[in-house]
């Protein structure tokens, strides 16, 4: 067997600190939603969807943008639209296509948690860095991601 590249012991740290960092910011924002009825998933697909034209994405699309497998995602969607945060429409170019769409309400929910969701970011992440920091993590999770979205493609 070919030797793995083990860690250094300051790589292992850092992939350590990395891993408990993102669990334990992201149970914190998580924790932070349930407030207004939304998990940090839910919250993630109404930004989604918030930001796009006219408020709406193809389903494969959003399972895309929130790395969500589309029966997962489907699921999610369905509890969403129980909540009346989303409806489905079919595509009526692409009779298999289906969209997600904001709701009058889910546009609402996002209106009155978005302010309070950028303070629980900025209190948990960004004002605990310098901005010469903020900009090394941009730099570095950039490249992670595009290599990531890369073997994703590929697939």
């Amino acid at each position: 067997m070919k030797d793995p590249g083990w860690l250094t012991p300051q790589e292992q740290r850092a992939w350590r600190a990395h891993l408990a960092a993102h669990r334990l910011l992201s149970h914190q924002l998580d924790r932070e939603l349930q407030v207004f009825g939304l998990s940090l998933n839910d919250y993630e697909i109404l930004v989604n969807l918030s930001e796009s034209p006219e408020h709406r994405m193809r389903m494969s699309e959003l399972a895309d943008a929130t790395v969500q497998s589309r029966s997962r995602l489907s699921h999610q969607i369905s509890r969403m639209e129980a909540d009346g945060l989303v409806a489905r429409e079919d595509c009526e170019d692409d009779r298999r296509g289906t969209f997600a769409v904001l709701t009058d309400l889910g546009w609402e929910t996002m209106q009155r948690v978005a302010p309070e969701h950028v303070a629980s970011v900025r209190e948990h992440f960004v004002d605990l860095l310098t901005p010469e920091q903020v900009a090394t993590i941009e730099e570095v999770y950039t490249g992670v991601v595009e290599h990531l979205h890369t073997l994703r493609s590929a697939k």
